[in-house]
């Protein structure tokens, strides 16, 4: 049996063409916002030791994004956006490009190949991008989380989702249970951390859903209902995420 491998693209630059090898659980509709489009491959390309790959011998088994971007300036003022994912991404390249010193490390994807799901690899993947946060000098990880069993329910608010819990005082949701275990606090959430527009067409093309009744749709895989409006031939969906922070202890914490 191979042991399954982690490393930054930085590490290893030759397996960027393979991060999109794996057949992931992402829904068809997820792909595409506008954002993600137009900045992934930039991220991929500009920020390499911040992409993470697992392999298991030759197979990709597991993918990380994460990104350095400013949140303690005098117009952010520490605050998580409401916009959530998408925000946070435009921040990043903004700042790049304007020279302004990154003093967060923002998580923006984790996904782990189809049938590869219950082996830990989400929570290693987390780690991976924790200690890389660290190595490079930061105090904080913080992550728009999409909370993997809302999409059973995507009429609750995620006002309410976001802070049931079980029993033993830990989150309802399996996802925000594995980030509050490795040290996380549930922030905010951002009520507006995606959204992905389209045509019915496209809708229909994306979900084989008919998309022709005005109103809420319920949509497998999407953690809101997606608004459908017949009469101007578009659909809507605005995807509500959790905020979390994740502190970084020093190494020399750590090691002591």
């Amino acid at each position: 049996m191979t042991e399954i491998e982690i490393t930054s693209l930085a590490v290893r630059p030759e397996l960027a063409p393979r991060l999109w090898d794996m057949e992931d659980s992402w829904p068809e509709f997820s792909r595409h916002d506008p954002i993600a489009w137009l900045l992934y491959p930039r991220l991929v390309a500009e920020f390499p030791e911040y992409v993470f790959i697992a392999t298991d011998g030759d197979e990709v088994v597991a993918r990380a994004f994460s990104v350095p971007f400013a949140l303690h300036t005098p117009e952010r003022g520490g605050v998580l956006p409401g916009q959530g994912w998408d925000r946070v991404l435009m921040w990043a390249f903004s700042d790049r490009r304007r020279g302004v010193e990154p003093d967060t490390v923002t998580a923006l994807e984790i996904s782990i190949a189809r049938g590869r799901q219950g082996e830990g690899l989400s929570g290693r993947m987390l780690t991976a991008m924790r200690e890389g946060a660290r190595a490079a000098g930061f105090t904080e990880v913080v992550a728009p989380v999409r909370p993997s069993a809302k999409p059973a329910e995507p009429e609750t608010p995620m006002a309410e989702y976001a802070y049931r819990t079980r029993e033993d005082g830990l989150p309802y949701d399996p996802w925000l249970r594995v980030h509050v275990r490795a040290g996380a606090v549930i922030d905010s959430v951002a009520p507006v951390s995606m959204t992905i527009s389209g045509t019915l067409d496209q809708w229909r093309q994306w979900t084989g859903l008919p998309f022709d009744t005005p109103g809420p749709v319920r949509v497998p895989g999407a953690l809101s209902t997606v608004h459908c409006d017949p009469e101007h031939d578009r659909a809507v969906y605005l995807e509500p995420n959790v905020w979390v922070r994740h502190p970084l202890v020093a190494a020399e914490e750590v090691s002591g």
